[in-house]
């Protein structure tokens, strides 16, 4: 069961750290999704140059979906080129839609007052060297190469 808000309609704090964990995984889903299409795209641009200097009536195979399709290379070469046309329009949409996102978790940052630590460990004081050493030492192996 959900616990209601506060009174003042604030977010508790684990509200706030889920919904910034949820615009979080929403950024990362969309620059994968990006990398995906970018691969796509060089992919197509490679099998379009290829397929151009093969004849237009020679049997080629294409998985599409997971179903290989029989056509043949002028079939195949034209709709591979209608989707090179196509994918950098995609493109643009995500990686504007990446930018948005990244304004949007900007907002959110400022408007909950969150504070993001870089590296989850902080290193230990260092000890005074004046001390005399204490019966604890620490030894380090150091390998050259």
């Amino acid at each position: 069961m959900a616990k209601p808000a506060n009174k003042t309609g604030k977010k508790s704090s684990e509200e706030v750290f889920t919904g910034f964990q949820t615009l979080r995984a929403e950024q990362r889903q969309l620059a994968n999704k990006i990398s995906e299409l970018e691969m796509d795209l060089n992919e197509h641009k490679i099998v379009v140059e290829t397929l151009k200097g093969v004849e237009a009536d020679r049997r080629c195979f294409r998985m599409v979906g997971g179903v290989l399709l029989e056509r043949t290379a002028g079939a195949a070469l034209a709709e591979l080129e209608a989707n090179l046309q196509r994918l950098p329009q995609a493109l643009a949409a995500l990686n504007e839609q990446l930018a948005n996102k990244g304004q949007e978790i900007n907002a959110y940052i400022e408007t909950h007052d969150i504070r993001l630590q870089r590296g989850a460990t902080t290193a230990p004081a260092p000890a005074p060297e004046a001390e005399a050493p204490s019966s604890q030492q620490n030894n380090v192996l150091v390998a050259s190469g």
